[in-house]
């Protein structure tokens, strides 16, 4: 049984960060309970079990815009721990679902909400993407090289570091404190807030005058020459990290190179020279070379791989730190727990197709399932 186990949680579906959070929950062992709009029955990825993000957790379709499939969604409030949602802000009241009418129905609830602006400010009813809340969160910025544009880094850290990751935790802090309080409250988690809170160190380095605003120019952003990412013979790629000087003096001692040159490590003007000097080293060798001398050492090394190759690196093995669920591999679940480990309980389902079971599970009888497939209100296998 993950940590969670016994905390039910309905999840409105949507795309990106509110999924993530959803299979974060899952993973621990939460029940977590998909409603689908009846739209996306028979739709979606054409495999179903290759949409990771909804793992772990059973599907309903509701129509939101039926009035008794809002009233499905309340009474299924009534045995919940929490609900999650994803829209913009006002959907959710526009619907018969805010905040306002859930904690009414059940005053112990969590109400999560996911936005990428915010339920209030200027642009908080404006469409956007990851890359627009991570630019205005100042973080997308310093991520490029010297004298180029830019680099958007996926969209991990507003989707999912600023946005689900944090929503799961808001989610889970406030199950914590409703157990001191007995009271419900809702987490609003905003995908510019979480960016914005990810780069807290990088404030105050620019602050105190550690780090400058021009791109590729610091020590973490490839300014530097003992972190950053270098290309082999065989045009693959390896990482540094050797920012203590204790293992900048063993990168400098298994590189065979002169020490004296080397020796003034956090001197700025020197590092595009000694940048071009160690690139010149590493693309004697090639990429399974150069591991076979750094890997394991205190240089803070590893391969850049891809993802197919991080599936299969030794190391992720002997973690286990991938999983095979209905013949697809994906990452496991984490964080690690020595008493209650998590684990991904079945496979992502397709749009409504727990439909019948799930609604039955959670209180409805048969005859009520039935009139509301009849009226349309629900939809699925």
């Amino acid at each position: 049984m993950g940590p969670l186990d016994g905390v039910k949680v309905v999840e409105i579906a949507g795309i990106g960060p509110g999924p993530f959070a959803g299979m974060l929950l899952a993973d621990l062992g939460a029940e977590v309970l998909r409603v689908e709009r009846v739209q996306a029955v028979g739709r979606g990825w054409s495999d179903p079990t290759l949409d990771f993000l909804a793992r772990g957790r059973r599907s309903i379709a509701v129509d939101l815009k039926h009035p008794d499939g809002v009233a499905s969604v309340l009474r299924l409030l009534e045995r919940a721990d929490v609900l999650f949602e994803g829209f913009r802000p006002g959907v959710m009241e526009r619907l018969g679902l805010g905040p306002d009418v859930c904690l009414e129905r059940n005053p112990r609830l969590v109400y999560g909400r996911m936005t990428g602006w915010g339920q209030e400010g200027p642009l908080a009813h404006s469409a956007g993407h990851d890359i627009n809340y991570i630019a205005l969160a100042g973080a997308l910025h310093p991520i490029g090289r010297r004298g180029g544009p830019p680099v958007p880094p996926l969209n991990l850290v507003g989707d999912f570091g600023g946005g689900g990751m944090l929503l799961a935790l808001g989610i889970l802090a406030a199950l914590v404190e409703r157990q001191q309080s007995g009271r419900g409250q809702v987490v609003d988690a905003a995908m510019v807030d979480g960016a914005s809170l990810l780069m807290t160190i990088f404030h105050a380095t620019d602050q105190v005058g550690f780090t400058t605003s021009e791109r590729g120019t610091n020590m973490l952003d490839s300014g530097s020459h003992f972190y950053d990412a270098y290309e082999t013979s065989d045009g693959k790629w390896i990482s540094i990290g050797s920012i203590e000087p204790k293992f900048y003096a063993e990168l400098i001692r298994l590189l065979e190179l002169e020490p004296s040159s080397f020796a003034s490590q956090m001197d700025r003007e020197q590092w595009p020279v000694l940048k071009a000097r160690i690139a010149d080293v590493f693309r004697t060798r090639t990429r399974d070379a150069w591991c076979a001398l750094l890997e394991g050492t205190d240089v803070c090394f590893a391969p850049v791989l891809t993802l197919d190759e991080a599936r299969e690196h030794p190391h992720a093995r002997a973690r286990e730190a991938f999983a095979e669920v209905a013949g697809k591999a994906q990452p496991a679940p984490a964080p690690r727990f020595s008493r209650s480990p998590a684990r991904i309980q079945r496979p992502p389902p397709a749009p409504g197709e727990n439909t019948q079971e799930a609604l039955s599970d959670w209180g409805f009888s048969a005859e009520e399932i039935a009139a509301l497939r009849e009226a349309g209100a629900v939809a699925g296998a």
